[in-house]
């Protein structure tokens, strides 16, 4: 057990920290403190000493140094149960320091701040602050250290419990807390620096992130998960209403939200394990809605709904006729909220504005690595397309086959879609060989009664062989968009114009792994 008779305090949050240090007051411990803590504490008249009394040395460089000195660190550090640090310590007059109340400058929300300099995020790198955390952290088994006030009222508890002792566990667990937020300080000072230079990849990289909740389970109900955001971004994934989150929950949430938000107002797209099922846009949510499930309302059934839009009544009671996880949307009218409430078990998830919440890099964790890049957010435009067979496309084959090419890209590859101006007809998804979902793609359209006559077919990488195009041509398609690059572009090109097709090139691939 550690008791506790001399305690330093220096906060930048300031939550609750006159209550504890009345309670430490009251209970016989001496406190020292610093700068703007000292001036709280007297203020509030707890009786506490100044850090440069303590030391017998003035605090210096406008507050830089003042608790950066022997008689700190050797108070925090010196190992009480070791008699050679005792003596060293007495012979030094270094009193212990039992208990570190400590919490940092508020580098963040000083640099999120718009006109934020570089001199005003310098000056808020906390240096005193985190050298006594990690000593008072490192010698854990004589010192309690707290940088949480939500660990104030636990600490006060235990020692009400233990008569003025905490035990060493409790110590420990602190400690590791500490460890947690140091390193998260650090990793957004770093951050910052890299970003102030545009390193997007430096040699060494750390990321710093928040726990916001603990879901349900993960990819299974057999695996646990929690979601974090990360310290810079605050998550805007806070659901309305309905069931606790799952692991696959958020990635599909994730996934709806990204295809409706890089598609036209109004855009709706309707996720099932990771792949858009239907995506559409019309005049309003509702059409779109309608649009997008005549795609395939089979897989529908039980997806995630995208909408670039609000949701108003209408669209809201035409969802809700069969059972959906969730909806994620810029809004819900208060109307529609009273018909999902019918509903409880349907998430809601709100993001106010989806073109300002889309996030640049795309993380994928490997078991010995992490995998970075930027997201694929690249859209073509229709100058840039290159006409490669001989029959010419239209104003509107045009829009058509941009539509195509413009939902392909959040498809699984290797990657098919059948569209007209404004819906998809038919996916084929995930397949290992293109042909196939050439195929897939056109069966999944009969299966509900679409025709894929005449339709826009986009297809996320290049064709390898010419027997995607003759499948695509007995189906009735009538124009496809690709990237282009095969070795065998010539005689893809040739079966095109056999079938009086028309082809462009994008020059851009689009997988989706």
């Amino acid at each position: 057990m550690i008791e506790i008779k001399r305690a330093l305090v220096s906060v930048s949050d300031k939550s609750g920290i006159t209550e504890i240090c009345s309670f430490l007051s009251e209970n016989g411990v001496e406190i020292l403190s610093t700068g703007g803590t000292y001036d709280a504490l007297s203020k509030a008249g707890i009786p506490v000493r100044k850090v440069d009394d303590f030391t017998g040395f003035p605090e210096i460089l406008h507050g830089r140094v003042k608790t950066l000195h022997p008689k700190i660190h050797g108070g925090l550090l010196g190992d009480t149960t070791n008699p050679d640090h005792v003596k060293q310590m007495k012979e030094n007059g270094i009193s212990p320091i039992e208990l570190v109340i400590v919490n940092l400058y508020p580098f963040v929300k000083t640099v999120q701040k718009p006109d934020c300099s570089l001199e005003d995020a310098i000056e808020n790198i906390d240096i005193g602050g985190p050298s006594m955390l990690r000593s008072a952290a490192k010698n854990h088994k004589n010192v309690v250290v707290l940088t949480d006030p939500n660990d104030y009222q636990p600490f006060t508890e235990e020692w009400k419990k233990n008569q003025g002792k905490i035990s060493k566990e409790t110590a420990f667990q602190y400690a590791a807390k500490v460890f947690a937020e140091t390193a998260s300080y650090d990793t957004a000072i770093s951050t910052y620096f890299n970003k102030k230079l545009d390193i997007k990849y430096p040699d060494k990289i750390s990321f710093a992130f928040t726990k916001k909740q603990k879901l349900r389970y993960g990819e299974n109900p057999h695996q646990d998960a929690a979601f974090y955001e990360p310290i810079f971004t605050k998550s805007q994934f806070e659901a309305l209403q309905g069931k606790e989150l799952s692991f696959n929950n958020m990635l599909d949430f994730d996934a709806a939200f990204h295809v409706a938000s890089l598609l036209p107002k109004n855009a709706v797209s309707i996720v099932k394990h990771l792949n858009p099922c239907g995506i559409a846009f019309g005049d309003t949510v509702l059409e779109s809605f309608e649009l997008a499930r005549k795609t395939d309302p089979i897989s529908a059934f039980g997806g995630i709904i995208g909408i670039h839009g609000k949701v108003e009544k209408d669209a809201a009671e035409e969802i809700t006729k069969n059972f959906v996880e969730g909806v994620i949307a810029e809004g819900f009218s208060p109307e529609a909220l009273e018909i999902f409430s019918k509903k409880p078990n349907i998430r809601l998830i709100p993001i106010a504005k989806f073109d300002d919440a889309l996030d640049e890099l795309d993380l994928r964790s490997l078991h010995h690595g992490l995998l970075i890049q930027n997201r694929d957010y690249d859209l073509i435009t229709k100058d840039k397309l290159k006409v490669v067979s001989k029959k010419k496309p239209t104003d509107d084959d045009l829009e058509g086959l941009m539509f195509a090419w413009n939902c392909v890209k959040f498809i699984k590859s290797n990657a098919i879609v059948y569209t007209d101006q404004n819906s998809t007809l038919g996916i084929g998804a995930g397949q290992m060989s293109r042909v196939d979902s050439v195929e897939l793609g056109a069966v999944k359209a009969q299966k509900v009664g679409l025709s894929v006559v005449g339709s826009y077919v986009g297809s996320d990488a290049f064709f390898p062989f010419r027997d995607g195009i003759d499948a695509i041509a007995k189906v009735g398609a009538k124009a496809i968009i690709q990237p282009g690059g095969s070795i065998k572009d010539e005689e893809v090109i040739q079966a095109a114009d056999e079938h009086g097709l028309i082809m462009v090139f994008t020059g851009m691939r689009h997988f989706r792994h």
